[in-house]
């Protein structure tokens, strides 16, 4: 039986295995690849991090993004 206030997490199926969702934010973007914590990243809003964060895409294959914004 599970406990009231652990959270559990249900992993939702890949439909488009080759795209990446960023929640685009004022001064950080966090990127995610996958679902587990080692497939999502944080990048500033600064030039040189965008420039890392194409080629961090890049070099694992995504071809689409899925941008959504917060709020600030």
């Amino acid at each position: 039986m599970e406990k009231k206030n652990q959270k559990s997490h249900e992993r939702m199926e890949i439909v488009r295995p080759h795209a990446a969702g960023i929640d685009v934010g004022g001064r950080k973007h966090f990127v995610a690849i996958g679902q587990s914590p080692d497939q999502v990243r944080e990048f500033s809003c600064y030039t040189s991090e965008l420039h890392k964060l194409c080629a961090w895409l890049q070099s694992e294959g995504i071809t689409d993004v899925a941008p959504g914004s917060s709020g600030c």
